[in-house]
């Protein structure tokens, strides 16, 4: 196509009128958002990291030996926290940093967007993602997919500002870059439609340098390290699809809908909603408003700033959907974040286009008491959700204070069950001899051994040691019940 697509109008008219507000709704959310991260989540989890933070910090820490960095994983999110880690060892500090960064974030993505929706639906987006349990505890967490999500909303606005603003190139070409060093597969997911707009439609063409330079510039970390370690770009993604299960097509819906209310990692994937499947309904009409966004803004010709954050929030939703066997809540804060968009647009034109004042105050409090049902049940699941990640995150810093006890400590190695964010907390290398983590063969195993205090972790209920640890010594870790075998040294 050489002319303006008529599907896609990015031109100043689609710009909402900004008006004049005594109150600055979304700094306001901004600051609830922080506020129920320190009051709820921060306090109950702020004393130990879970097995994949353990995995981010450990490359930034000098403290503790790097624990195995998968072929799936991206370097971004160990970036982010270095500062911080190299600094200080306490989690609380780092858990109320993030918080207060990944309040900033939200504050900061949905800005942009306030000359495209207008300041009251921008502010509404924004609390209907902020208010999602999955935002609030993934604020504080060392993990990439709410930075990709806050990314993401932020990459799709500058795009639709590019052409009325020079600069919005350079924030563009920013932010792809950021998200794709957090996360590299979805840089490219969500540079893949944005590339598709920009060729397609004239005004957008500015873009394409941005477009290109910005997720290259972030995979570049990723591409070095494929060589590096891996052997190169197509053998990392073959590792990877392993390490995924297979990637492949995979109808990964149902699996989706029965993690929603956690557990945070669902693989294998056999819960069923949490404790309140009610509670998950939200999710079920997520869709349908979508498309009730997207046929008046068709209907009203104010397209791109609907059209744009459906097609995104697609791509980015799709390996999770339909390529991967198991699911995790995270895995979709990009979709959530951006479907979020024309989801509060289309209510706040609702209620603006009721024009008796009795009638239109009348909708307003039907719209405020569903947004009041809907927060209120993500605070329920939120603090179940957040009790069971406390009490995960205790047992690997009980395990490591039973390990101390029995003389492991650094420099020391740990092998064996959950031995990896075990291993971060008690500062011992770690090492597994199969598995996604595989690092090690059993004959350099038993050489480590001889030079270094080692034990093994066994996973609850066996009775037998490991073939390497037949000669070890077991003990019993009093605070969790887990059994452990110590090598003699020498």
């Amino acid at each position: 196509m050489t002319g303006t697509a008529p599907v896609l109008t990015p031109r100043a008219r689609l710009s909402a009128p900004r008006r004049p507000s005594a109150v600055p709704w979304l700094a306001v959310v901004a600051v609830g958002y922080a506020v129920v991260q320190l009051a709820v989540v921060v306090p109950q989890v702020g004393f130990g990291l879970l097995w994949d933070e353990s995995v981010y910090a450990s490359q930034v820490d000098p403290r503790r030996p790097a624990l195995f960095f998968s072929a799936p994983r991206s370097r971004g999110i160990s970036v982010l926290v270095a500062p911080v880690v190299s600094v200080t060892q306490s989690v609380a500090v780092l858990r109320v940093l993030l918080a207060l960064l990944a309040a900033g974030a939200l504050y900061a993505a949905f800005q942009v967007w306030e000359r495209l929706v207008g300041r009251a639906a921008a502010a509404l987006a924004a609390l209907l993602f902020a208010g999602l349990w999955i935002t609030q505890i993934s604020g504080s967490q060392v993990m990439p997919n709410l930075w990709v999500a806050l990314g993401a909303v932020a990459a799709v606005g500058w795009f639709l500002r590019v052409p009325g603003e020079p600069r919005a190139r350079w924030w563009l070409a920013a932010v792809l870059a950021a998200i794709t060093l957090v996360r590299t597969p979805d840089g490219g997911w969500l540079a893949l439609p944005l590339l598709v707009a920009a060729v397609a439609v004239r005004d957008w063409r500015p873009a394409l340098p941005a477009l290109v330079a910005g997720p290259a510039l972030g995979a570049l970390q990723w591409v070095i390290e494929a060589y590096v370690r891996f052997g190169g770009i197509g053998e990392r993604l073959r590792i990877s699809s392993a390490t995924e299960g297979d990637m492949g097509l995979h109808w990964n819906v149902g699996t989706v809908l029965r993690s929603l209310n956690g557990p945070l990692l669902c693989r294998p994937c056999e819960s069923a909603l949490g404790p309140h499947p009610a509670l998950a309904l939200w999710w079920l009409a997520l869709p349908p408003l979508a498309a009730a966004a997207l046929a008046v803004a068709w209907r009203d010709r104010r397209r791109a700033p609907t059209v744009l954050p459906v097609v995104c929030a697609a791509a980015l939703s799709f390996s999770y959907l339909f390529l991967i066997g198991y699911s995790a809540p995270r895995f979709l804060l990009p979709a959530y974040a951006l479907l979020a968009l024309p989801v509060a647009a289309l209510a706040v034109r609702a209620a603006r286009r009721v024009r008796e004042p009795g009638a239109r105050r009348r909708v307003a409090a039907a719209l405020g008491t569903v947004l009041a049902l809907h927060l209120a049940s993500q605070l329920v699941v939120l603090a179940h959700t957040t009790e069971s990640t406390a009490a995960s995150a205790a047992r690997y810093q009980h395990a490591a204070a039973d390990l101390h006890e029995l003389g492991l400590r650094p420099p020391c190695l740990l092998t064996g069950y959950r031995a990896l964010p075990v291993s971060y907390a008690a500062g011992c290398a770690s090492a597994q001899l199969r598995g996604n983590n595989r690092s090690i063969s059993e004959p350099e195993l038993r050489r480590r051994a001889a030079r270094v205090p080692t034990a093994a972790l066994v996973e609850p209920g066996r009775s037998t040691a490991p073939r390497y640890a037949r000669e070890w010594t077991p003990y019993t870790l009093t605070r969790t019940g887990w059994t452990v075998y110590v090598a003699p040294l020498g």
